[in-house]
Formats: C-alpha cells, sequence, structure tokens
C-alpha cells in the first residue's frame, strides 16, 4: 500500500490542478478536506465536489466538465469499470465489484507498530499490482474496509506520502473513521486506524481517553445527550426527553447546578458509574443483546486544538457535526469548518447541528402518528415526503428502539427521494442479535434494488436502497422473503 499511495501522490504532485471529489458523510467530508488541505499545502489548485452518489450521470457529467486529474475520495470503487478514459485516482474503502480481484495480505495487529513499516511489509505480500496504482483500497490488499481504515484514512495516506508536513492531518482521519462508525464493533480503533491514531497522538493533535460512548458527552445536558442517542438506541429513552430526566432522577443523579443542566463531564465518577449500569441492564432487559450494553463504554477521542465542551473536541460530536452538513446537502459547510473556520462556517453548521436534532423529533412524532406495517419477517414506515431522505436511517434506528416496536424484526424506514420524485429511498436497520442470527442487510438492500431496477447497499446491520416508487411492494415482499430465509438457516 506505501508503493501505491507513493505513486499516487507523484501523480498528483506533478498536476497544476485537481478535481476532488467525495461523499457526502462524515467520513467523505473529513477525507474531500485532507485532500483540500494537502494540494493547498502542496500549492496545487483545485476544487472540491460532494456527491451523494457516485453513478453513470455524474461520471458523464465529470467526464464533459474536466479533462483534469479527478480524485475520489471515499467513493469511486464500485464505478471503477466505468471511469475508463479519465485521469484519476481513487482512495475508497467500500466493498468492491464482483469482478475486481483480491490479492489478501496478511500481518498481525501485533506487528502494526509503525505506519510505514506496516505499509512496506504489506505491499511485499505481493498485493499491489501496476495496473492498479490509480486504485487505493484496502480490500485490494485483504483487509476489511469497514473497520480497519475509512476512506479519509486513505487520503490521509496519500497526503502524508505527498509531505510528511501533513502529520497533522491524522486528527481529520481519526475524525472520519470515527463517524463511519469504525470504532463501534471494538469500541477502539483498530487495524491501519489504530497506526493513523498513533501518528495523531505523535504529532499531538488527539488525546486518547475511555470514558461513555454517547454523542454529547461534552456538550448537552445528560438528559439530553440520552434523549438523542442513537447509537445505541436506548429503549424508552431516545426520543423521550421527560422519560430521560425520569431516569436520572430516579437513579438519584443531580442534575442542575447554578450555572445550568449539567453535562456529563461534570459528572461524579460513582454517578457516571450508575448511570452506565441502569443503562446496561435496561438494554440487556430490553431484548438488545450484551454488545450494546458493553458499547456504551470506550475509547473516546478529543482533538487537543479544539476547545473543551464544545461540538469540535470530541470526535464523534465533531463527525456528527459534519453528518448533519451533509445529510441537509450543505458538506461544504463541513469542509469549511475541517478547514479551519470557527467564525460564520461554524455557526451555520452549528445551526445546521440544532436543526438536524429538532427534525429528528418532528420525524419520529410522524412514524408514531402514520404508524408502522408489519410483515412476517420486516417491519415498515411510508413517510412520504415528511421526512427528509437524508436522515430517515437515523429515525429507523430511534424506531427501532421504541418500546411498542419489536426489535425481533429489522425495520424499513420508506420516504420519497429529494432528488427524483418518482423514486424511494428506503433504509434498513437490524439489531446485533439478528446479525448474529445471520442478517445481512445489505445483501438484502443490493439484491432487491438489484431485481427492481434501483441501487443498494451497505453493512449487515445498516443498509439502504433506492427503487422506482411503483416497484415498493413487489421489493417488500422480496425482502421480507430474503430475510426470512437468511434468519431460518
Amino acid at each position: 500500500m506505501e508503493n501505491r499511495a507513493r505513486r499516487i501522490a507523484d501523480h498528483i504532485i506533478e498536476q497544476d490542478y485537481v478535481k476532488v471529489v467525495s461523499h457526502i458523510d462524515a467520513d467523505g467530508i473529513t477525507a474531500g478536506s485532507i485532500a483540500s488541505a494537502s494540494l493547498t499545502r502542496a500549492g496545487i489548485c483545485h476544487d472540491v465536489e460532494f456527491v451523494k452518489q457516485l453513478d453513470d450521470s455524474a461520471i458523464s457529467r465529470l467526464r464533459e466538465e474536466s479533462s483534469k486529474l479527478i480524485w475520489f475520495t471515499d467513493l469511486g470503487s464500485g464505478m471503477i469499470n466505468s471511469l475508463e478514459g479519465l485521469d484519476y485516482i481513487i482512495c475508497d474503502h467500500h466493498e468492491l465489484p464482483l469482478d475486481q480481484g483480491l490479492e489478501p495480505g496478511h500481518l498481525s495487529v501485533g506487528q502494526r507498530t509503525d505506519l510505514m513499516e506496516f505499509l512496506k511489509v504489506h505491499t511485499a505480500a505481493g498485493a499491489d499490482k501496476k495496473d492498479d496504482w490509480r486504485h487505493l483500497n484496502p480490500h485490494l490488499f485483504g483487509k476489511e474496509g469497514s473497520l480497519e481504515i475509512s476512506g479519509a484514512g486513505l487520503a490521509y495516506l496519500v497526503s502524508r506520502a505527498l509531505s510528511d508536513s501533513n502529520f497533522d492531518l491524522s486528527a481529520l482521519a481519526v475524525v472520519g473513521a470515527v463517524g463511519d462508525l469504525q470504532s463501534r464493533k471494538n469500541r477502539r480503533l483498530i487495524g491501519l486506524n489504530r497506526i493513523i491514531l498513533k501518528d495523531s497522538l505523535k504529532a499531538d493533535v488527539v488525546n486518547v481517553i475511555t470514558d461513555i460512548n454517547l454523542f454529547g458527552r461534552e456538550t448537552r445536558p445528560v438528559h439530553k445527550m440520552l434523549q438523542y442517542s442513537t447509537d445505541p438506541v436506548l429503549p424508552g429513552i431516545t426520543g423521550h426527553r421527560n422519560n430521560a430526566v425520569a431516569f436520572l432522577d430516579d437513579l438519584e443523579i443531580i442534575q442542575q447546578s447554578d450555572e445550568g443542566w449539567i453535562r456529563w463531564t461534570e459528572l461524579s465518577k460513582d454517578d457516571k458509574k450508575k448511570i452506565l449500569s441502569s443503562l446496561a441492564v435496561l438494554l440487556v432487559d430490553k431484548g438488545f443483546g450484551h454488545e450494546p450494553a458493553i458499547s456504551l463504554l470506550g475509547e473516546v477521542y478529543e482533538l487537543k486544538g479544539e476547545v473543551k465542551n464544545t461540538a469540535l473536541h470530541d470526535a464523534k460530536e465533531f463527525s456528527t457535526l459534519l453528518n448533519s452538513c451533509g445529510r441537509y446537502s450543505k458538506p461544504h459547510l463541513g469542509l469549511q469548518v475541517c478547514l479551519g473556520d470557527r467564525g460564520e462556517g461554524l455557526e451555520k453548521a452549528l445551526t445546521m447541528l440544532q436543526g438536524h436534532r429538532r427534525r429528528l423529533v418532528d420525524s419520529l412524532k410522524v412514524v408514531r402518528e402514520i404508524g408502522i406495517e408489519v410483515m412476517d419477517n420486516i417491519q415498515y414506515f411510508y413517510a412520504g415526503s415528511r421526512i427528509p431522505d437524508g436522515i430517515v436511517g437515523i429515525v429507523a434506528t430511534m424506531v427501532l428502539g421504541e418500546d411498542d416496536v419489536d426489535p425481533s424484526k429489522p425495520i424499513l424506514g420508506i420516504v420519497d427521494s429529494m432528488d427524483d420524485e418518482g423514486k424511494l429511498k428506503i433504509s434498513s436497520r437490524g439489531t446485533t442479535p439478528l446479525v448474529r442470527k445471520g442478517l445481512k442487510l445489505n445483501e438484502v438492500m443490493s439484491r432487491g434494488a438489484m431485481k427492481y431496477q434501483g441501487i443498494g447497499g451497505g453493512h449487515n446491520i445498516a443498509a439502504g436502497a433506492t427503487i422506482l416508487k411503483e416497484n415498493r411492494d413487489d421489493f417488500l415482499s422480496f425482502v421480507d422473503d430474503l430475510i426470512g430465509k437468511q434468519l431460518s438457516d
């Protein structure tokens, strides 16, 4: 991988102009920001474009608009066969098309003591193919792209190959990995993410502690932190302010001081232990299993250059801010913040985040109003245009944690596409116990979308699809049958 990153960097440095094209989520925004900062430092003119998805129409437009180098970050691997004739490079961590050959290598975690040494050894395993020098993807090297490195991490590898002075950009790679939930399974960053984290420690830009792993630990009153928790969903508490306050009252937690509502970082160790223990019991009792309970506590990554108790100091909060920008079609606001705007750009992004929280609460009310349809193996809600398509996945996750919703069936949130009135955006969500039983929502969404002239994919516990409106009922029947087979095998 080192050779490939360096080959890509060598090609970049020869350019007088580069177009960066990236995804609109937190990982994509940080990846695009790392690319932009690196190009600026190298004195290379460039612009950054964000897209929801890279499809044939987007590629055709890029082909017409630019004859210069296009740097795809956090996307591109799935459409590599459509890029012939373009001058391009790809830094993407998503799974490859079935016709892309894999050349797995292996190196134990214990050997990964230094990033460049790790890459040198890994390259020696024979993973680097001359024909593929434009394409940097961990799956080409036998690594898991959903756990070991994000799109931002790959952009950082190229950035570091451009100049050792880019060490500080490792902080954005950490934010991107956290935003892509890559620390979720192990409650810490692993693989190449771990080595990039070590770079950030050497550069003195990130601090690592063990603490509660919920959004808002620094900036929100404790009850608000619980009310807005979606990872994990807290049954009966997520989306319910009064229930969150009552939960803390029952534990005799003092929630206010003379200065106002108390934040998690201001609680005593004993109060923190009481809350964590009670939340763990709640999750297990409600059938969510032990893993979500265990996930409450984990590594937390703080950005040392940011002010404490602000939305940018905690990597999870930083990534949530960026996600809110992307979901409401303002990814360039996130880019401004990543590149250092702490004035008007940050204020607008914070306003976007506040609006995001309000929309989540309002959207949850919409689902309660319209109700949930239950089939043999799935449940779903169709909200039309009443819920923005950029947040339907989060809403589905929150709904799955409601007291009166059956966690033994995956849930599908369905809304009208904001980009095409003839299409539906579908987000599916499951639970860890369902995944253990064989649930693979990425396979379900991909196969269902392919059958009904759409596109789909994702992860086993969370995936999405876009299909034509007239195919909704047939799609649901197909998905219901397929999930039934998965869970019965």
